[in-house]
């Protein structure tokens, strides 16, 4: 899903120094579009914070992304586009990124956004995210003036533009008096088409349309989670529904206009003239994690071992979703995919290789710990199947269900003694080997072990403006990412989405946005 022209992204701008304006696409709003009403979504799990520079799970991206903004963000080819600035030029030595910002955006508070705002935001990244590493070649941010926001980097980079546009730990732009408290302690402020009205732990959390709005007029309609955005709909509100049976029986009341749902569920809804099922594709990567910074799974035998095991056909099979094998961690369609070369890792079903592995690493039995959660049922499903096959292999596995929140924090600060886990990972297989770095690193602990095989090699990737340099250097980091087990494929995945009729202007997309739909 990359194109062409999001592969040359920063590498062709900062070798011939040019400038990205802001974008033009064919869509356009539908002049028909009604304005007002409550759209309701039977959302599958709440969240605890709407910190950007510290979330990264679907759940916090999809709603968030209704608040915040930030200088570049995904299109709908997802490629890197303008949002917050109204074009960047890049410098030809590829080591200096100018912002030129739009004018008269306001903030939900009704400040208006100034350049000392983008600068706040962007320190307070580089000095809290987990994705602060892509600040790593910083030299200086500057605000000199108003209208204007620089980064200087100490090397070239070919990347930065599209690192930015990340939704994964998004750098979205606050009010700088919010950017400078500390993780999850800001107030969620931004410059989006909806702003915050209510969060209910374990309930429900709404947004209202703000009217002060300042959307992109460049742009002839939306684009991705850019473009010209129209809000429509008065109040967006999220109730938190983890069962799916509930949220099926929230769209067949009326009493919800959209929820993904599972494969099993689809026949459901045959015979409705009112709700139709669209099968959105693609979506997101089911992946295990194995944590290779704790326990016994920091000897990579012991990873090795449970990979071996790992039976891809039947773990998507359990998994109630719209599935593909797929060997590697990109797309077939992008330029780094590395397709046949990741096979030896890949669905191994070898109880016996597993079996000498743990021999090797003179395996006593030790306990083993999966980290699941009760929310995600594909997650919990494919853990099970994986508990199996271990024990199977004589691996003593503990299981730990718990709910999606503690789940996906665990992930993230490598807290609670586990040692296995999973995820469907979204954005990361889109956007390219620069997104997959932040969570292959924070997730199996690579950030605390200096692993050289994939450390090297993604340091050239990140660094060299020679596109053969850089597939070769992806293959190599992707080969030791997965040869050492870090990771685990299991399946490519796409989304099963129920959608009232009553709503006008509704697109699938790898993520649900409600700016330029309406309700009927």
């Amino acid at each position: 899903m990359i194109s062409a022209a999001t592969v040359r992204g920063a590498l062709g701008l900062a070798a011939l120094g040019l400038v990205i304006a802001s974008p033009a696409i064919a869509q356009t709003a539908n002049p028909q579009a009604r304005k007002g009403g409550t759209l309701i979504h039977a959302h599958v799990s709440g969240m605890d914070h709407f910190d950007p520079a510290m979330y990264c799970t679907t759940v916090q991206l999809e709603t968030g992304v209704h608040m915040y903004e930030s200088l570049m963000m995904l299109g709908e080819d997802y490629s890197s586009k303008p949002m917050l600035a109204s074009k960047v030029d890049v410098a030809p030595d590829g080591k200096k990124f100018t912002f030129t910002l739009r004018q008269g955006v306001k903030f939900h508070n009704g400040k208006t956004m100034t350049s000392a705002d983008v600068l706040a935001t962007m320190q307070r990244y580089a000095r809290i995210s987990p994705n602060a590493p892509a600040f790593a070649q910083l030299a200086s941010f500057e605000a000199p003036d108003a209208n204007t926001f620089v980064i200087n980097l100490n090397q070239p980079s070919p990347v930065l533009l599209d690192v930015m546009k990340t939704p994964c730990f998004p750098m979205m732009i606050i009010p700088s008096e919010e950017a400078a408290k500390g993780p999850r302690e800001m107030t969620p402020i931004g410059t989006g088409p909806f702003r915050l009205q209510e969060l209910v732990k374990d309930s429900h959390v709404t947004f209202r349309r703000f009217d002060d709005y300042t959307p992109d007029t460049s742009s002839p309609g939306p684009d991705g989670f850019a473009g010209r955005k129209t809000p429509h709909v008065e109040v967006l509100r999220y109730n938190f529904l983890p069962e799916v049976g509930t949220r099926v029986a929230a769209m067949q009341a009326g009493t919800a206009h959209l929820a993904d749902i599972e494969v099993e569920q689809i026949d459901l809804f045959k015979g409705r003239n009112d709700i139709v099922v669209e099968k959105v594709f693609p979506g997101c990567m089911h992946t295990i994690i194995l944590r290779g910074d704790a326990g016994l799974t920091r000897d990579v035998r012991i990873r090795q071992a449970i990979a071996a095991v790992v039976d891809t056909e039947e773990m998507a099979e359990v998994s109630s979703s719209v599935t593909r094998q797929n060997p590697s961690l990109l797309y077939s369609d992008s330029p780094f995919y590395t397709g046949d070369a990741m096979k030896p890792f890949y669905n191994q079903k070898n109880t016996a290789k597993a079996r000498q592995l743990l021999q090797q690493a003179g395996y006593k039995g030790e306990r083993i710990v999966i980290h699941t959660n009760g929310v995600y049922a594909y997650m919990r499903s494919q853990m099970l199947v994986l508990e199996q096959a271990m024990k199977a292999a004589g691996m003593n596995v503990e299981m730990r269900v718990t709910d999606w929140i503690t789940n996906a924090n665990a992930l993230t600060s490598g807290e609670g003694g586990w040692n296995v886990s999973m995820t469907g990972y979204c954005s990361q297989p889109l956007l390219g080997p620069q997104q997959w770095r932040p969570l292959i690193y924070t997730h199996t602990g690579l950030r605390n072990l200096n692993d050289a095989d994939v450390d090297a090699p993604y340091q050239r990737f990140l660094t060299s403006f020679d596109m053969a340099e850089r597939k070769k250097a992806w293959l190599e980091a992707e080969t030791a990412i997965l040869g050492k087990a870090y990771l685990v494929k299991i399946s490519d995945a796409g989304r099963a989405v129920a959608v009232s009729r009553r709503i006008g202007g509704w697109k699938g997309w790898y993520a649900h946005r409600n700016w330029d739909i309406w309700l009927q």
